[in-house]
C-alpha cells in the first residue's frame, strides 16, 4: 500500500473511533464533567505512561545522538506556523485582535493523531520521533503559544504549567533511565525471572505499558466525545474561520514541507523519518487542547472551537495529500 494510501487508511480508521466518541457524547453516555475527567486522566497518567515506556524501549546513546533533532523539528513546525498566521491573518481579519486566529494556526495536533500513523509508517522508529518532537511542541505551546494569546504578561504562569507537564517529567524520566541503566531497556518485554528487585521492576514497566496503551483508542474517543460537545451554531466570521482552515491545513504545512527539503537540494538531506514525521505534524489540524488553553488565557473559545471541527474534518482530504507532496519532495 503506497504510504499516502496507508496515511488515509489511518485516519479514516481514527475517524471511525472519534465518531463513537462523538456518538457517545450526543447520545448522553458521557457528559461534559466525563469528557473533563477522562481528558486528565489521559494528559495526565495514560499519556505519560506511554512515554515514559516507549522512552526506556527505544532510547540508546546512539538513537539519542541520531534523534536529537526531533524537539528542534518540533519547537521549529510551530515557529514556522505562527510566523504563517502572522503573515497571512491580515488578509482575513483587518483592524481586530486575530491574536486568537494565530495562535490556532500555529498549534496543530502534534501527539496525538500523528503518533498511530507515524507508528505504522516508521514502526517504533516513528513513535520515537514523534514523542520527541513533543518535547520542542509543548515547549511552544507553554511560552510562544501562551505569549501569542496574552502577552508576556502570563510568562509566570505559563511556565509553571510547562514544570507540571507530567508528559515532559515522563520524557525526562524515562531518558533519564534508558541512558544511565542500558538494561532497564529491555524491563518491558522481561520474563518473570532473575532476582526479585528486577522482577518487581519488569512487573512495574510492564504495567506501566499496560496503562500507556490506552493512550491512542481513548484520546480519540475523547476527541470525539469533545467535538460532539462543541457549541458550532453560532459564533463569529467565517471569513475568520476560513482563514484559519486554508492557513492551518494548507500554507503552513506548505511552507514547512518546503522548508525540510531545502538541506537535501543543497546536498544534506534531514534524516527521512524526522523530515516525514515532521512534515506529518505540521500537516495535523487544529490540536483539540487548544480550547482549553483558549479559555485559560482569555483567547476567543468560540473560534478555537469551531476550528478544532472544521479542521479536524477536512484533514481527512488534506493530510495524505500533503505528505504524499513531503515524500515526492524528498525523493
Amino acid at each position: 500500500m503506497p504510504d499516502s494510501l496507508l496515511v488515509l487508511f489511518k485516519l479514516t480508521s481514527m475517524f471511525l473511533v472519534m465518531a463513537l466518541g462523538w456518538a457517545a457524547r450526543r447520545r448522553g453516555l458521557v457528559g461534559e464533567a466525563g469528557v473533563r475527567d477522562l481528558s486528565r486522566l489521559l494528559v495526565d497518567l495514560i499519556f505519560p505512561a506511554l512515554v515514559f515506556t516507549q522512552m526506556l524501549a527505544t532510547v540508546s546513546p546512539a538513537g539519542l545522538r541520531a534523534g536529537w533533532l526531533a524537539p528542534v523539528l518540533g519547537a521549529l513546525v510551530i515557529v514556522i506556523a505562527k510566523g504563517v498566521g502572522r503573515a497571512g491573518m491580515p488578509l482575513f481579519r483587518r483592524g481586530a485582535d486575530a491574536a486568537t486566529a494565530v495562535f490556532l494556526v500555529a498549534m496543530p495536533n502534534w501527539i496525538f493523531f500523528p503518533l498511530p500513523i507515524a507508528e505504522a509508517l516508521f514502526g517504533a522508529d516513528g513513535v520515537r520521533e514523534v514523542l520527541l518532537c513533543n518535547v520542542g511542541a509543548q515547549l511552544m505551546l507553554w511560552t510562544v503559544g501562551v505569549w501569542t494569546l496574552q502577552g508576556r504578561r502570563t510568562r509566570g504562569a505559563a511556565l509553571r504549567a510547562l514544570l507540571e507537564n507530567y508528559g515532559l517529567l515522563a520524557t525526562a524520566a524515562g531518558l533519564a533511565l534508558a541512558l544511565s541503566v542500558p538494561a532497564a531497556r529491555s524491563l518491558g518485554t522481561a520474563p518473570a525471572a532473575g532476582p526479585p528487585a528486577r522482577q518487581a521492576a519488569a512487573a512495574a514497566v510492564q504495567a506501566l505499558g499496560m496503562i500507556g496503551s490506552l493512550t491512542v483508542p481513548l484520546s480519540l474517543l475523547i476527541t470525539g466525545a469533545q467535538l460532539g460537545g462543541l457549541a458550532l451554531a453560532r459564533a463569529g466570521s467565517r471569513v475568520e474561520l476560513g482563514g484559519v482552515l486554508v492557513l492551518r491545513l494548507l500554507a503552513a504545512p506548505l511552507a514547512t514541507i518546503a522548508l525540510l527539503a531545502v538541506p537535501g537540494w543543497l546536498g544534506s538531506p534531514l534524516p527521512a523519518v524526522s523530515r516525514l514525521c515532521a512534515a506529518l505534524i505540521a500537516a495535523m489540524p487544529v490540536a483539540i487542547s487548544c480550547s482549553v488553553v483558549a479559555d485559560r488565557f482569555g483567547g476567543d473559545v468560540a473560534l478555537a472551537a469551531r476550528a478544532i471541527f472544521h479542521s479536524t474534518l477536512w484533514s481527512l482530504l488534506t493530510v495524505p495529500a500533503l505528505y504524499a507532496l513531503a515524500v515526492r519532495l524528498g525523493s
